[in-house]
């Protein structure tokens, strides 16, 4: 495959982020990094300008979802289905959820996302129609027959040592295996069990960024997230050619 590389079509990439998070978090950074990230993935400044992944990347389209997401159940409920079809004219092949965590100083990519135990209140003072435990017996229910936990299809270790590998040696940038039964985990379950119902690979990650919204962290993040898509279609490339080179 490595001498058709140059006809490899453009891969497309959907980045959406959170809006404001109650009076304490006005301005959510998962937003102003997604809002200001370049269409394109730029050029790799390689160390070795020879190396495959500066070489032999597909070019990629970053596509960002034009507004926040509220953050509410129903709404994330309704709107994540509209992604996996064709979204803005495109076929999207890889999505990345962004949403802040805790005031932390460090980033992290989720490899699972839950069904149920979504019991604290969203922006709008609201549960789930459907209950904090779903409705696991009712035949009806959106999530019914699903698995408990859903795991991207991304190989989840090979993207981080690759995200590592771009960013600066300062950076803590970590796997989780818990998004937090919020509308973080939420929208993660949502997008992963479209995906799994339509039996179409699941090629999905959610990224948490800390909830520091200064120009100094946005830009950092953004930074991180343009590494992270990076590492996401060098992993991708590898696994189609056959041809990763190793842990």
């Amino acid at each position: 495959m490595g001498s058709q590389n140059k006809e490899q079509r453009e891969l497309t990439v959907l980045v959406t982020g959170f809006g404001p998070f109650r009076e304490q978090y006005p301005v959510n950074p998962s937003w102003e990094i997604a809002k200001g990230l370049p269409s394109h993935l730029p050029p790799l400044r390689a160390k070795d300008p020879n190396s495959r992944a500066a070489q032999e990347l597909p070019p990629v389209r970053i596509l960002v979802h034009p507004e926040p997401i509220r953050v509410n159940y129903k709404v994330v409920r309704d709107l994540v289905p509209s992604f996996w079809d064709t979204y803005q004219g495109h076929k999207i092949d890889i999505a990345i959820h962004i949403g802040m965590a805790s005031p932390r100083p460090f980033y992290q990519i989720e490899r699972r996302a839950h069904r149920r135990g979504y019991k604290s209140l969203d922006v709008d003072n609201e549960l789930l129609d459907d209950g904090p435990e779903g409705k696991p017996d009712d035949a009806e229910w959106i999530w019914h027959g699903l698995p408990d936990e859903i795991l991207t299809d991304l190989d989840i270790d090979d993207v981080h040592r690759r995200w590592q590998g771009h960013s600066s040696k300062d950076m803590d940038l970590r796997i989780s295996e818990d998004p937090g039964r919020y509308l973080c985990d939420f929208i993660y379950y949502s997008s992963l069990a479209h995906l799994y119902k339509a039996n179409r690979p699941r090629k999905v990650v959610f990224l948490h960024v800390p909830s520091d919204a200064s120009d100094a962290y946005v830009s950092q993040g953004r930074e991180l997230a343009v590494n992270l898509i990076r590492s996401l279609v060098e992993s991708e490339t590898d696994k189609v050619d056959g041809s990763g080179d190793g842990a």
